[in-house]
């Protein structure tokens, strides 16, 4: 009955990344000489799953989430961005939930995540491209990380504080020190 439950919890967090994910692209962030830069809602499905399901279940739904909405949007190339970034900003939030907890509160660890998101999808982009003078644009994007990593991380202190209370403890991977700002 407890992985019945898991899955549906974990069903309906990918559906909801998705459903971010795709309005994020129709939301413009009016930040000039900024092109493509967006909120990261999507993320917060990733960071809360990360929290309360553990890291295995959180490459999955972030995995998941990028494939699903790549078919929904119809951009394939943007598949490798949102994936690479995706995987790479959940190994690095992780990594610092895991060593770095009493350092950093979940919006920390957004934080870093959300330059690691930013790191990989420029080095994708330059592979891409065949150009690293794309990473020039990094310092920019890493402003603006400091931005999207704190609300991604506020929203998922809530929700993560939320889903302790309705998700089964034994076996979901949430860790039970408590998650505050």
């Amino acid at each position: 009955m407890m992985n019945v439950r898991r899955m549906i919890y974990l069903s309906l967090l990918v559906a909801v990344g998705i459903a971010l994910q795709i309005v994020e692209t129709y939301i413009p962030l009016p930040i000039y000489g900024v092109p493509g830069a967006k909120l990261g809602l999507a993320n917060i499905v990733n960071l809360v799953t990360l929290v309360v399901f553990g890291f295995k279940y959180a490459l999955v739904v972030g995995t998941l989430r990028c494939f699903v909405a790549t078919l929904g949007t119809g951009a394939v190339t943007g598949l490798f961005y949102s994936l690479s970034g995706a995987l790479f900003s959940t190994f690095i939030m992780w990594l610092v939930d895991r060593y770095f907890s009493k350092q950093f509160s979940l919006i920390g660890v957004s934080v870093f995540g959300a330059l690691a998101h930013n790191i990989a999808q420029l080095t994708v982009a330059s592979l891409m491209v065949y150009n690293f003078l794309i990473f020039t644009y990094l310092p920019f994007m890493m402003i603006i990380s400091l931005f999207t990593g704190y609300f991604v991380g506020l929203t998922s202190i809530y929700t993560a504080n939320h889903l302790k209370k309705i998700v089964p403890k034994k076996g979901n991977g949430y860790k039970d020190r408590p998650r505050h700002i």
